[in-house]
């Protein structure tokens, strides 16, 4: 598995370690954070599964979503990164963080380090983000980067608002 790790001013975007559970599983737990993630929290053996699936979603792809750790305190604050598993609608970039951690500004800025990891190291020419329609949030974060809104699809049986960018022309590799 790639150990590929970024940084952002505020925080570190590694691979997961076992000790992730703890916190992933707490996040996992929020109907708050879970209301736009299918509409239900996890238990322990779907969380670790979850997990698992962006582990191996690495291991298989080369890419997927990091954990995300303040660098202040080096504390878990969620997950960004990538997914494009079989049946999914294209490359997508997406966010989630602990409630503790909204308000500050890490979404955008561990996502905005994403999306140039995408175009620049991944070459990629086009990243969505697939959004609840009522995350009005997410939709916040989506437009910081500059994603616009391309249509809509079913994602596991609900409704989902794709987002879309085109790779900055002077990327280019």
């Amino acid at each position: 598995m790639p150990d590929v790790q970024i940084e952002s001013d505020r925080l570190i975007m590694r691979q997961w370690r076992d000790d992730d559970f703890g916190p992933y599983l707490e996040l996992c737990q929020d109907p708050e954070v879970m209301r736009f993630l299918g509409g239900k929290t996890f238990d322990r053996l779907e969380c670790w599964r979850h997990m698992a699936f962006m582990v191996g979603h690495w291991q298989l792809l080369g890419f997927g979503p990091w954990a995300v750790e303040e660098k202040a305190t080096g504390q878990f604050a969620g997950r960004v990164g990538f997914l494009n598993p079989e049946g999914w609608p294209a490359f997508e970039l997406g966010w989630t963080l602990s409630r503790r951690f909204w308000g500050r500004g890490y979404a955008t800025e561990a996502a905005r380090r994403a999306l140039a990891y995408a175009f620049d190291e991944l070459d990629k020419d086009h990243v969505i983000s697939l959004i609840d329609p009522k995350n009005t949030n997410s939709i916040k974060v989506a437009e910081r980067l500059g994603e616009k809104v391309e249509g809509k699809t079913d994602l596991l049986g609900r409704e989902v608002l794709i987002y879309g960018i085109d790779r900055p022309v002077n990327s280019r590799s």
